[in-house]
């Protein structure tokens, strides 16, 4: 797999991606919280153990009010960790895609993961990590139909697969603000040097819990035909600006050369549904 560099100057903070976007950077993935003012909404909660961090990090940067909702771009054991502690804070739904359902209600765990893909430390450790399914049948909703996000007006979302089925990202047209999840990363998280570095690389999904490289690919496409302003990514560094939006452009037209792995379980056997 290759890499697209990313220029450091375009690179911002997590505090400051968008108007009434901000992000918190736990270990190796990033939360955010996405306010319309009166309400917010929080998009992933990171890992197990980091809700009390993300608690005080929201009345800190956010709000002192519990957020309307939490949304999962997907449900991967790094994007859902604290979530069953925070629920025991705060009383809100939880918002997944309709695909993502059967891993978020106890019914089906996640196809295991790939350490075949190379890369790094990562990837090689991967089949260390839990695939799940967490239980919250009593709070799960699907997302609307139609593309919108409850308490978020002026944002959709986007169905995003190829990482997981029912994989999402979340897009404000007026500003062209994009909450990736894991449909694309802006650094390696395959090496867990890259990981500690945070530098700044355009890569595509995490490769070793890919599952559907096509699907994946035609994602990544998707998003770059939104030409994102700004791109705040569940790995790796937020990024703003027009190099971002050709680098990624490059991705989506070099997918299977730049990000596609070589071999792996899943590169010519994807898993559906």
């Amino acid at each position: 797999m290759e890499k697209i560099e990313l220029p450091p100057e375009e690179t911002i903070p997590l505090d400051d991606v968008a108007p009434g976007v901000v992000g918190l950077h736990i270990v190796l993935v990033n939360v955010f919280a996405a306010s319309n003012g009166a309400d917010w909404v929080l998009v992933d909660t990171g890992l197990y153990g980091s809700a009390s961090r993300i608690a005080a990090w929201a009345v800190d940067r956010v709000s002192d009010r519990p957020p309307t909702a939490i949304v999962l771009t997907h449900a991967h054991f790094d994007h859902v960790g604290a979530l069953g502690a925070l629920l025991k804070q705060w009383d809100v739904p939880v918002y997944v895609h309709q695909d993502e359902l059967p891993y978020v209600t106890g019914e089906r765990a996640y196809p295991a993961p790939d350490p075949s893909v190379g890369g790094g430390l990562m990837a090689r450790m991967a089949a260390l990590y839990p695939r799940g399914p967490v239980d919250l049948r009593s709070r799960a909703t699907v997302l609307p139909s139609d593309g919108t996000i409850p308490g978020l007006p002026h944002w959709r979302w986007i169905h995003t697969p190829g990482h997981t089925a029912g994989h999402v990202s979340l897009f404000r047209d007026a500003d062209r603000t994009l909450i990736v999840g894991d449909a694309f990363c802006t650094t390696k998280q395959e090496s867990l040097l890259a990981v500690a570095a945070q530098t700044p690389e355009l890569h595509g999904p995490p490769a070793y819990f890919t599952t559907d490289w096509d699907a994946a690919r035609e994602s990544v496409r998707t998003l770059a035909g939104l030409a994102p302003e700004a791109a705040a990514p569940g790995h790796g560094p937020a990024m703003r600006g027009p190099h971002t939006t050709e680098a990624l452009a490059q991705l989506a037209s070099h997918f299977d050369r730049v990000a596609r792995p070589s071999s792996g379980r899943y590169v010519d056997e994807p898993v559906r549904g």
